[in-house]
């Protein structure tokens, strides 16, 4: 897969797979018509059987296409779902450390912070850029250290250790499945089978048999309609790189309402 594409804004995106398409399409049209056409057109049936393989080409490379974008969504839709989960399970965590005594409860809230202002600030420019972060499991690491040093003395902070538990265990579960998500994609034969099946469908618009200036236009549209939808796979596919990612919106708006230490009121000057 060509990474460098998700450097550039989505309309240059969109733009580069059109004008890669439009180029292809009507630079085979110029060639070929000098070149195969009187070869293939020999009879005059041979333009009704090149319409009906490029009508049935189309066909099946559509229900390609549309399986491909449905899957890349799922993709996309459940890695948005994972780190909403983990942000979720922040907010839940440091709700339930405010019960626990002092100073453990704010050993906790320290790691907690620690760990969401890293994964904000710290792990996503990395998963921007494929790579996965070791800060955050390093950090998650510390929380669970002084997590598990606590000794319940009383029936009521039993159950709350034990439910603090079972959330800290959901919340390693959805960092680990972010992590597992950030080299996400389809994978490369896949790709190969949709860009050998593009070319097989502009390789038919060539051999149309047609004036000039109605092949330039259907072969045009056409080329057109394909780049777009592979530009939209392209665009969904790697949901943490380009425009078109998974940001860390709910962690941070955790953070923001929950997590981030407040201001330390400004102290009037001694008269």
């Amino acid at each position: 897969m060509m990474y460098w594409i998700y450097d550039y804004p989505n309309w240059a995106m969109m733009a580069l797979f059109v004008a890669v398409f439009l180029g292809v399409t009507w630079g085979g049209i110029f060639a070929t018509r000098a070149t195969v056409h009187s070869w293939v057109h020999r009879e005059r049936r041979a333009n009704e059987m090149v319409s009906s393989a490029l009508a049935s080409f189309l066909v099946l490379f559509g229900l390609l296409l549309g399986l491909v974008a449905v899957a890349t969504y799922q993709n996309f839709a459940g890695v948005s779902d994972t780190v909403d989960k983990e942000a979720s399970s922040m907010a839940a965590l440091y709700r339930a450390f405010a019960a626990y005594p002092s100073p453990i409860r704010h050993q906790l809230r320290d790691r907690l912070r620690e760990y969401a202002h890293s994964t904000i600030e710290d792990d996503w420019p990395l998963q921007r850029q494929g790579i996965v972060p070791k800060g955050g499991s390093e950090r998650i690491a510390a929380l669970s250290e002084v997590l598990f040093t606590f000794e319940p003395s009383k029936r009521g902070e039993e159950i709350l250790h034990a439910n603090v538990l079972t959330e800290f265990n959901h919340l390693l579960e959805q960092h680990r499945a972010r992590l597992a998500n950030v080299s996400l994609g389809l994978p490369s034969a896949l790709w190969w089978v949709v860009a050998w099946s593009a070319l097989l469908n502009i390789i038919l618009i060539w051999l149309q048999d047609m004036e000039i200036h109605v092949h330039l236009v259907l072969g045009g549209v056409l080329a057109s309609v394909l780049a777009l939808f592979i530009f939209l796979i392209a665009a969904l596919d790697n949901p943490f790189r380009g425009e078109v990612s998974v940001g860390p919106d709910s962690i941070a708006l955790v953070y923001q309402t929950f997590i981030k230490p407040a201001a330390t009121p400004i102290q009037p000057a001694p008269k």
